[in-house]
């Protein structure tokens, strides 16, 4: 379908990649892995003909059609959020607009061979036509917005009274209901609750029935979705036959026979050395030293891959706080709405948070899960009910808005100075390296920084002091699969209290021993892990 032969692609002096090849399949679904920076994105680029290559060939019928989501929503302004949806099928109405006047025509009597011609186009267009789905265009595009959470209500909004994270929901709507022949897909899941990923992943197994590739770094989504994975890395791109899981487990036995077959050849080339140079000098050897300088010559020299940076990092250990953390008594919140009226959030919520669970706090979205992070956290006041910390409790708190607060101005060694001034430069030099911060990144102002990077010098934050209850909002939002891997590691080592809100499955079933769902204002406790939450929570539906 799609073709990329022997391609290379540099910026400047940096290769991103050197004769790489790799296909996209019909009807096959690919996971495109690497670390950042590692040429993902300038994959997607280089196929949607945003970007040329600079050597090598790509292939693609001019029939194909190609669907791309990026982390990108562009321009989006005076028209509804269903308008916007139906924008990308602009052609696809147009198409239907050319059916009609053809049919108009086909009434007129005409020439036979004027009618033949004409009959030709129609029969092309209506197949075109029923391809593209075009007789529940509409219909597509409704389901669509339901499935992401923009429901019947939202339809008619304008699409800029919608946040940055719904206008990226718009904008993957828009992709999805053109149905095309190829789906690229770059982080798709970065701005979905749980509720919305568990759809998308539905119409993208169920209903989809093109070419998929996709990168995410929800490892329970990528491996419920894909058969195969690419990984760009090291400038080159190399194919797996599999799910994510399956090319972790390949990737390290090939890693061990390459580091194998690396070691032999050193072996190998020592000893060819060492006779080279014990006897370049006598007469009698020439011809076998030279023999053996020839064959050097020819050989392939393996090489290693150099090593992907992570983070490296262990929470510190922390102090004990008392076995009760947090207790909640009749807690409620609501906020005030410009009309003056109230919105109620939650209410009634009693119960006791202990130590060393580690909690989730789960719900559909909207139903006011961050807000109670919020209350707990301090960050905002209950407007009914009490909460009472226990003894020694000591709070970290992580949220998107903690990302956004971060001043920009300072670089990241001063933002972790601030919270840890005691401490010896070294010292702060140390964490900024365990969080990928080495060298002249230190000195990087915030503002520069990615999402991801932002994410990493707030959780460096939290380990600058001594806590023993870490409250986090969506801590995985913006980390890679190696970062969260990491991360949930460390959570799953800390001896402190835990309560999170996240929509990584793989990350709750890996972490949690309780949850708390938040349900139309209600609070219901599971004393159990996300697994069975998830089976108690069926069962009540049932």
């Amino acid at each position: 379908m799609i073709h990329l032969n022997n391609i290379s692609k540099q910026y400047g002096s940096q290769i991103i990649l050197n004769k790489s090849s790799l296909q996209i399949l019909p009807g096959v679904r690919t996971g495109l892995v690497g670390p950042n920076g590692a040429g993902k994105s300038t994959i997607f680029r280089l196929i949607t003909g945003e970007e040329e290559v600079d050597s090598g060939e790509i292939s693609c019928s001019k029939k194909t059609v190609l669907g791309y989501f990026s982390q990108e929503t562009g321009e989006m302004a005076g028209r509804s959020a269903l308008e916007e949806t139906m924008s990308a099928v602009a052609e696809v109405m147009a198409l239907a607009e050319e059916i009609a006047e053809m049919e108009t025509a086909m009434a007129v009597p005409m020439a036979d061979d004027e009618l033949t011609a004409l009959l030709e186009r129609y029969g092309d267009a209506q197949e075109e036509f029923e391809h593209r789905g075009g007789y529940d265009l509409e219909t597509r595009a409704k389901s669509v917005l339901t499935g992401l959470g923009i429901g019947p209500d939202d339809f008619n909004r304008p699409v800029e009274s919608f946040s940055g994270g719904w206008k990226m929901r718009i904008a993957l709507a828009k992709i999805l209901t053109i149905n095309p022949d190829v789906l690229l897909l770059d982080e798709p899941t970065n701005h979905l609750d749980i509720e919305s990923i568990l759809w998308l992943e539905g119409w993208l197994k169920d209903d989809f029935k093109g070419a998929l590739l996709m990168t995410s770094h929800d490892r329970t989504f990528m491996n419920s979705i894909v058969s195969r994975i690419v990984e760009v890395s090291n400038k080159t791109a190399t194919t797996y036959g599999g799910n994510y899981d399956f090319y972790l487990q390949e990737r390290e036995i090939r890693r061990k026979n390459l580091l194998a077959s690396y070691r032999r050849q050193q072996e190998m080339l020592a000893k060819e050395e060492d006779f080279i140079a014990r006897f370049a000098a006598r007469v009698s050897h020439a011809a076998q030293v030279q023999s053996r300088i020839k064959k050097l010559e020819k050989i392939e020299r393996i090489e290693l891959p150099p090593e992907q940076k992570t983070m490296r990092f262990s929470f510190p250990e922390p102090p004990r706080s008392g076995d009760d953390v947090v207790a909640m008594e009749e807690l409620g919140k609501s906020w005030d709405l410009e009309d003056g009226g109230k919105k109620d959030v939650f209410s009634g919520v009693s119960g006791m948070i202990r130590r060393q669970e580690k909690i989730a706090v789960v719900g559909v979205n909207g139903a006011g899960k961050s807000t109670f992070l919020k209350v707990l956290a301090g960050e905002t006041q209950a407007t009914e009910g009490s909460i009472t910390l226990g003894a020694n409790v000591s709070v970290g708190y992580f949220s998107q808005h903690s990302m956004d607060v971060l001043d920009g101005n300072r670089t990241v060694f001063e933002t972790l100075q601030e919270v840890m001034p005691q401490d010896h430069i070294g010292t702060i030099r140390n964490l900024c390296a365990a969080f990928l911060f080495q060298g002249d990144d230190a000195d990087k102002r915030i503002s520069l920084l990615s999402g991801g990077e932002k994410s990493r010098v707030v959780l460096a934050t939290l380990l600058a002091r001594p806590l023993n209850f870490l409250i986090l909002d969506e801590p995985t939002n913006h980390l890679d699969m190696q970062s969260r891997e990491i991360l949930l590691e460390e959570l799953q080592k800390f001896t402190g209290t835990v309560l999170l809100v996240s929509h990584d499955r793989h990350f709750l079933h890996s972490l949690v021993d309780h949850v708390m769902e938040i349900d139309h204002g209600e609070m219901r406790l599971y004393g159990g892990s996300y697994d069975y939450y998830l089976r108690k929570s069926v069962a009540l539906q049932e």
